[in-house]
């Protein structure tokens, strides 16, 4: 069975840094692919950034520059780093494993938690101005 957890979640002020943690088990993040995506009320679930098998990464313009994502096999967990984060960041934020199926987006749009993918419960993320 698969199980993906993330943890990190917090209140910040603006200009502020988190950094979010998705540990997986049963499945291996160093061989599949994994995607941080992040959900405002009323919304689908936003890809945020991914990295695919191969190592390839993705952000989405609405967070380059600011969040990073790293991963550690030896711990099969991957990292979202969050800086100068803002207000507009505030959601929940999903991890999931198995996200692309091999094929990493430039952006992505999906039901929250849908039966495709191994999704985390989320983690809340506020960011006060």
């Amino acid at each position: 069975e698969v199980q993906v957890e993330e943890s990190g979640g917090g209140s910040v002020e603006a200009g502020g840094s988190l950094r979010l943690s998705c540990t997986a088990s049963g499945f291996t993040v160093e061989t599949g692919d994994m995607g941080w995506y992040r959900q405002t009320p009323g919304s689908d679930c936003e890809l945020v950034s991914g990295i695919d098998k191969d190592g390839r990464t993705m952000s989405a313009a609405s967070v380059k520059g600011r969040f990073t994502l790293s991963q550690d096999n030896a711990k099969n967990t991957v990292y979202l780093q969050m800086n100068s984060l803002k207000p507009e960041d505030t959601a929940v934020y999903y991890c999931a494993a198995e996200a692309f199926h091999g094929v990493i987006p430039s952006s992505e749009r999906r039901p929250c938690r849908d039966p495709f993918s191994y999704w985390g419960q989320g983690t809340q993320v506020t960011v006060s101005s």
